[in-house]
């Protein structure tokens, strides 16, 4: 892309302050992980009301991010986690909505996890319990989220919503130009 995509321009923010706001609505701790651009990010995301926190080696990569801001999530006292990535659209206040209904009722028959899936394919946010926490937690450090969701299919409940941002990935300044495009169409 050239330039940090979770500062990206959207809807009058960023993709950082609307995934932000869109799970603050749904949950009542919003931690956000940084790695070389904490300075750029900690004052967006103190602004809109989210916890900054420093992933101390993000050389290793996206997985490591997720595992510092599970282990936080665990250390501040919870038990579930609403997990997205800010370099993107945010979802739907609806598909939030609908995720965190689908993972109570997930619960009641022993999933572990709810994933977006959106024209069969899987997105974010995914919503977690204690027990997907602690695998990802486990799991080495050269996993991959994917590769820990597929390992734990069945523990999975996968919730078909109306939103194509789930499964939205922009990885150059063409896919930003086509996503922008369209969300000033619709």
């Amino acid at each position: 892309m050239g330039r940090d995509k979770a500062l990206l321009p959207w809807r009058g923010e960023t993709f950082l302050t609307t995934a932000i706001r869109s799970l603050a609505m749904s949950t009542e701790l919003v931690v956000v992980v940084a790695g070389k651009n904490l300075e750029n990010i900690r004052p967006l995301a103190d602004a809109a009301g989210a916890f900054t926190i420093a992933n101390p080696a993000p050389a290793r990569g996206q997985f490591s991010s997720l595992q510092v801001g599970l282990q936080k999530v665990l250390n501040r006292g919870r038990d579930a986690a609403m997990v997205t990535l800010v370099d993107r659209p945010a979802p739907s206040l609806i598909t939030v909505a609908k995720l965190r209904t689908a993972f109570e009722e997930a619960l009641l028959s022993g999933k572990w996890a709810v994933v977006p899936e959106y024209q069969g394919r899987h997105g974010h946010p995914i919503v977690i319990a204690r027990e997907m926490i602690t695998t990802f937690l486990m799991a080495p450090v050269t996993s991959t989220a994917r590769d820990v969701e597929h390992a734990n299919q069945e523990r999975i409940e996968y919730v078909s919503v109306d939103d194509p941002y789930v499964v939205a990935n922009l990885n150059t300044p063409e896919d930003y130009a086509q996503i922008t495009a369209k969300a000033f169409q619709g």
